[in-house]
C-alpha cells in the first residue's frame, strides 16, 4: 500500500527527553536555520498550504514537534536554529534538546538537513552538520530557494555547500524549490525508501 501524505496529523510538542514518542514507527527528521523555508517545504511535500506553521516570526519553533503521517512514520521537526534575537538561556535549552535527540540511537531513520542555496552555510549550519554526521544514521541534506538563483550560479553554489559542511560524497544534495515544487519527488524518493525499509 502506497503512503498517503495526505493523512499527515500533528501529534506533539516535545520539550524534553521524555516526550520523544519511542513506538518504533520511523522518524525522519527535518533541521535548518529559522528562516530557511523548513516549514513550507514539508508543507510542499505533503500537498497542504499551511500544515506546519509558517511562522510569522523566525525562532518560534523551541519545541520538537512531531507529525504523524499515514500512522507510517512521523516527520519530525527540529527547532530552528541560528536566530539572533533568541536568549542565551533559549540557545542553551536548544542544545541541550538537540543533543538528547540525537544521543538517543533509537530514534532517528533519516535527517534531512535544509539550507538556503543562494548562501554559504553558516558556522550554525556546519554546528548542526556535525550533529548529523555524529549520529551515524543516514542524512541529506536540501539545498531550498533555488528558484531565486540564476542557472549559471546553482553548479557552483551546491559545490560551495558540499565543501562547506564537508560532506562525504555518499551524503545526497538535493537542489529545491519550495516555492516552485523543483527537487521534491526527488526528496520525496528518498524519504519513503528509508521509510518503507523498515516497514
Amino acid at each position: 500500500m502506497p503512503i498517503n501524505l495526505q493523512k499527515a496529523e500533528f501529534v506533539r510538542s516535545a520539550a524534553k527527553a521524555g516526550d520523544f514518542p519511542r513506538d518504533r514507527l520511523p522518524q525522519v527528521a527535518f533541521a535548518g536555520r529559522s528562516n530557511v523555508g523548513k516549514s513550507s517545504i514539508i508543507n510542499r511535500l505533503l500537498n497542504r498550504k499551511n500544515f506546519a506553521r509558517v511562522g510569522a516570526a523566525p525562532g518560534k519553533t523551541t519545541h520538537i514537534n512531531y507529525f504523524l503521517i499515514d500512522s507510517a512514520f512521523y516527520l519530525v521537526d527540529l527547532p530552528g536554529y541560528g536566530y539572533a534575537k533568541v536568549s542565551m538561556a533559549e540557545r542553551q535549552r536548544w542544545g541541550r534538546l538537540m543533543e538528547e535527540w540525537f544521543a538517543d540511537p533509537g530514534l532517528m531513520t533519516l535527517g534531512l538537513m535544509i539550507v538556503d542555496a543562494r548562501h554559504k552555510p553558516t558556522a550554525d549550519d556546519c554546528t548542526m552538520a556535525s550533529f548529523f554526521k555524529n549520529s551515524g544514521r543516514p542524512f541529506a541534506v536540501v539545498a531550498n530557494k533555488l528558484d531565486k538563483l540564476r542557472k549559471s550560479d546553482i553548479q557552483p553554489n551546491l559545490a560551495r555547500i558540499r565543501e562547506t559542511l564537508e560532506l562525504a560524497d555518499s551524503v545526497k544534495l538535493i537542489p529545491f524549490s519550495a516555492e516552485k515544487g523543483e527537487g521534491k519527488q526527488d526528496l520525496l524518493n528518498l524519504i519513503l525508501s528509508h521509510v518503507e525499509d523498515m516497514a
